[in-house]
């Protein structure tokens, strides 16, 4: 997790006598994309801030430690302000309140900017070791104004989780994998639009006992509904009674075992019941 304070960004901005805080802190927040190069053109060109300026908000983006060391570290930078100090001293809490993690997990890193304008102090963004290319995959910050009525204000600390991003690399990089493609652990086969409503109760019957499971959508052979599920999946097929004559049979179609089965009692292996993630 990369820890960093906006009071210090800023501080350090307005020391430097420059005005438009929050276009530079959406540009620095650009750094891991577009690089120090890239960033020192749109400070110089876009913005029109002075060269000398600029380089001192490249500098300050590369102080990082995981100490309270930084301190030191934006002292040296020869830029004051009360802002600035008012931050250095909140962020200095935060990392020697931090000082108990493991070594390497937490860091002060005046790169973080987090380019939107609501947040107001503490802000930060956490990345997989190992995997730093994925990018931030947490971030969020302090709100001092969060909620409020009439003239009270209150403040409130938030995270955001990449759940997307993370879970999309994840099962791109093989390194999750589903048990199977879709939630379904039973199809219910449909002889004829007659039987519609006793499959209809099969179907709810099931699910009742926790079991995931769907009618196939239209009557058809029964071969041409294996199929389907086989393709999708689905490990078992019950086949309910022809115009409710006969009895419930069910089939294992990766085994081809096939038996007669009560839609009230019967339940599928443990394994097969749900969906499982399997990781490497």
């Amino acid at each position: 997790i990369a820890v960093n304070n906006r009071k210090v960004l800023e501080g350090i901005y307005r020391a430097l006598g420059i005005e438009d805080i929050t276009s530079v802190l959406r540009v620095m927040d650009k750094i891991a994309k577009i690089g120090e190069d890239g960033v020192r053109d749109e400070l110089t060109g876009t913005l029109k801030i002075e060269a000398a300026a600029a380089d001192v908000c490249l500098a300050a983006g590369r102080i990082s430690s995981t100490d309270d060391r930084f301190v030191e570290d934006v002292r040296a930078l020869k830029v004051s302000s009360d802002l600035l100090d008012e931050g250095l001293n909140e962020l200095a809490f935060v990392m020697q309140s931090l000082a108990d993690l493991p070594d390497g997990s937490v860091s002060a890193d005046l790169h973080i900017a987090r380019g939107l304008d609501y947040y107001t102090g503490t802000v930060y963004e956490g990345v997989l070791v190992g995997h730093e290319s994925l990018g931030a995959i947490c971030a969020g910050g302090r709100y001092d104004n969060l909620v409020g009525g009439g003239s009270k204000k209150m403040p409130g600390v938030g995270v955001s989780i990449g759940v997307t991003r993370l879970l999309g690399y994840l099962f791109g990089n093989d390194t999750l994998r589903a048990s199977r493609a879709v939630p379904t652990c039973v199809l219910i086969a449909l002889p004829t639009d007659e039987d519609r409503p006793a499959a209809n109760a099969v179907a709810s019957t099931m699910r009742q006992r926790g079991l995931c499971c769907e009618v196939f959508h239209e009557p058809a052979k029964f071969g041409k509904q294996i199929k389907y599920a086989e393709r999708r999946g689905i490990p078992f097929v019950w086949f309910p009674p022809v115009g409710g004559e006969g009895e419930h049979e069910v089939k294992d179609i990766r085994s081809g075992e096939q038996q007669m089965a009560d839609p009230d009692q019967w339940m599928p292996p443990a394994e097969d019941q749900h969906v499982r993630i399997i990781t490497d």
